[in-house]
């Protein structure tokens, strides 16, 4: 009885064998690595004709701008953009990755990559690495079964939504699009509505800030406005200049040869010097 009482399989439920062996690593090797993340304001809508796309331009390593004009929306077809929050480099050869398959795709079929098809491979990629490629996306296009609007968080779970936001600003613009978006916009009007829920990312988050870049997909045509606004200009510049603390000077230029030494043994004992 006893035997076949071990064979059974075990019952559903949690199990909690573990937690000796994590308690005893975590005391062991310390706290794992945790993610790192860049400060981020990416959204995007569908309005009548197409899809819009936003984002800022701030890139952020910490507590540190390290760039103040980078590119977040990324090419992934003719038909297809993608706006990328998270690790910068994951998001970028994630959506480079999946931009190249999609191209083989083409060439396979010899038809228009569909954005379903994009919204598959990037999530299918995610998943597999359970969230540790720190990828934050919406992805937007217009193929042959209209506009698509899509979101794909890190560990590959996605949404399908008529406007959507990501990243550390994303609340902000959110609330933006929640107060003002409705459907059937014009393509001026989501541009405009886009432009105020990036602004509002950029004044209300420490890592998003710089310009606003837009990108329109409409049926056959893209429109990619880079640097369409500046909220942040350097309004002030000192009439006076600035002044920074000399170097130290060089107090000596001349150059004086070191004397060759020489040393010769002879016989293991005598030692000469020239």
């Amino acid at each position: 009885m006893s035997k076949a009482a071990v064979d059974l399989p075990p019952k559903g439920g949690f199990s909690f064998d573990l937690c000796q062996r994590n308690e005893m690593l975590l005391k062991k090797f310390g706290k794992p690595p945790g993610f790192r993340k860049t400060g981020t304001t990416i959204v995007g809508l569908v309005f009548q004709d197409g899809v819009i796309l936003g984002a800022d331009t701030r890139a952020t390593e910490g507590p540190i701008v390290c760039d103040k004009n980078c590119e977040k929306i990324h090419y992934m077809a003719p038909n297809i953009y993608c706006c990328g929050a998270g690790t910068a480099a994951d998001t970028e050869a994630v959506t480079d990755m999946v931009s190249s398959q999609l191209q083989l795709h083409r060439y396979h079929t010899g038809q228009e990559s569909r954005v379903v098809t994009a919204l598959t491979l990037l999530k299918s990629h995610l998943f597999n690495y359970q969230g540790y490629v720190q990828a934050a996306l919406v992805l937007g296009g217009v193929d042959v079964t209209g506009p698509h609007l899509h979101t794909i968080y890190p560990h590959g779970s996605t949404d399908t939504l008529p406007y959507a936001t990501m990243g550390s600003g994303s609340l902000a613009a959110m609330s933006v699009f929640e107060s003002k978006y409705r459907e059937g916009l014009t393509k001026e009007e989501g541009i405009k509505l886009v432009c105020q829920a990036v602004c509002s990312g950029i004044f209300n988050d420490l890592g998003s800030g710089s310009n606003i870049d837009i990108c329109v997909i409409t049926k056959g045509h893209k429109e990619y406005l880079r640097n369409h606004q500046l909220p942040n200009p350097q309004t002030y510049i000192s009439s006076k200049g600035f002044s920074f603390h000399k170097p130290t000077e060089v107090l000596l230029t001349k150059v004086t040869p070191l004397k060759d030494k020489v040393e010769v043994i002879e016989g293991g004992d005598a030692m000469e010097e020239e």
